[in-house]
């Protein structure tokens, strides 16, 4: 559904604006959190602080620069908001930014550091999303999707291959999901050039999406959603990031965000990783056995967002 080739050229466009961001292996540790083999993928030293920032950095680059003219408007639990912040920045135009009031003080400080406009609207990003999409028409802006689209989807994808370059044998990975536009891209890429690599997806329990759409065999609207994680907030999923978990990813889980929190102080501890709770949302659902691994199994878990929330 997400073509190899689109990804392929997102990795050469982005190239000179992004990081190659380190894959290290989880050794010496003093908790072991998973029999496997576990090398951590370190997208918390991207610009803006997550993976994030390939996405937002393709999509502008294919963007024509007329429809750039009034600036650029999203909504975002925070990490694609400071990518797309990052991305105005670049093409000297005015980014909006329209946050869920969960979005915690650390990214509302990042972004008007990087000189964005914050519009606080609602408890959960679907409702920011509505006024978003309102401002972006009113104003003739430019609109970034921060999983729907197929540019920013090939952007996240660009990690799968970047992954499997560094780890020719690995043997599963675990991706973090908000709206599931990350998942959506990393499956493409390494479903296509590795069809044997087994792929997790992590979600809140108190943010169920593609899980419970999976269950109901359909994209469904999820009655409430109750996580703290503003970064992985999301009521509904769109339908071809749907189609696309269904058919290449092979397991949804849940983690709490007690969970997240916990693993996020291992990283911590462990790393002096300062990750957010989606950042460690991958390690949470190996030391809570939420996903359990076979012994020698090459896998990867996605450090995918910086925060201080396992510093307070």
């Amino acid at each position: 559904m997400f073509a190899l080739s689109d990804i392929q050229a997102a990795a050469e466009r982005i190239a000179p604006f992004i990081r190659r961001t380190p894959l290290i292996k989880a050794e010496a540790l003093f908790e072991n959190i998973t029999e496997a083999e576990l090398w951590l993928k370190l997208e918390c030293l991207q610009p803006t602080g997550s993976f994030k920032v390939r996405g937002a950095t393709n999509r502008l680059l294919v963007t024509p620069e007329s429809q750039l003219t009034h600036g650029i408007v999203t909504a975002s639990g925070g990490n694609h908001g400071l990518a797309v912040a990052r991305a105005a920045a670049m093409a000297k135009v005015p980014a909006n930014i329209f946050v869920p009031a969960t979005t915690g003080r650390e990214k509302l400080d990042k972004l008007a550091a990087w000189g964005a406009i914050v519009h606080v609207v609602g408890n959960v990003w679907d409702e920011a999303n509505v006024n978003a999409l309102a401002y972006a028409k009113e104003h003739q802006c430019a609109y970034f999707h921060p999983f729907a689209d197929p540019a920013v989807i090939a952007g996240q994808g660009t990690l799968g291959l970047e992954i499997l370059e560094q780890l020719p044998e690995l043997d599963v990975i675990l991706v973090a999901i908000g709206g599931g536009g990350l998942i959506s891209g990393i499956s493409a890429a390494l479903k296509s050039l590795k069809p044997s690599v087994r792929i997790i997806g992590i979600e809140p329990e108190g943010s169920p999406t593609l899980y419970a759409s999976l269950q109901a065999g359909d994209v469904v609207s999820l009655p409430a959603v109750t996580t703290k994680v503003a970064t992985m907030a999301c009521g509904r999923t769109d339908a071809r990031v749907f189609e696309q978990v269904r058919q290449a990813v092979d397991e949804v889980v849940l983690v709490s965000d007690e969970e997240m929190l916990a693993a996020a102080r291992w990283l911590w501890f462990e790393f002096g990783l300062a990750a957010d709770l989606s950042g460690a949302a991958a390690a949470a659902a190996l030391r809570s056995g939420k996903v359990r691994l076979a012994a020698g199994a090459k896998a990867c878990a996605l450090v995918c967002g910086a925060g201080k929330d396992a510093l307070v």
